[in-house]
């Protein structure tokens, strides 16, 4: 266990900070859930549900929570099964 204030204080700060993360991290998954969900069901939808969905993950990379390349190849690849719907 930590001993040093600094320790004690890093200890809360990782605490807080992965909690912001995870955070982030679920609701970021949570609409790409959504979008292949509209997607699995041939529903029109998917279009709009993709809307909603990248602001969020694009979001989520300025937060440090993803990578840029993941987000992009993700975004890439569920907008071209939207297209072939």
């Amino acid at each position: 266990m930590a001993t040093h204030k600094s320790a004690e204080k890093r200890i809360r700060q990782t605490a807080k900070r992965t909690a912001m993360n995870r955070a982030c991290r679920s609701r970021a998954r949570t609409f790409v859930k959504n979008v292949e969900a509209a997607i699995a069901t041939g529903d029109k939808a998917a279009q709009s549900a993709f809307r909603l969905a990248q602001p969020e993950l694009h979001r989520a990379i300025t937060k440090g929570v993803f990578h840029k390349n993941t987000v992009s190849r993700k975004l890439s690849r569920l907008a071209a099964r939207i297209n072939a719907l």
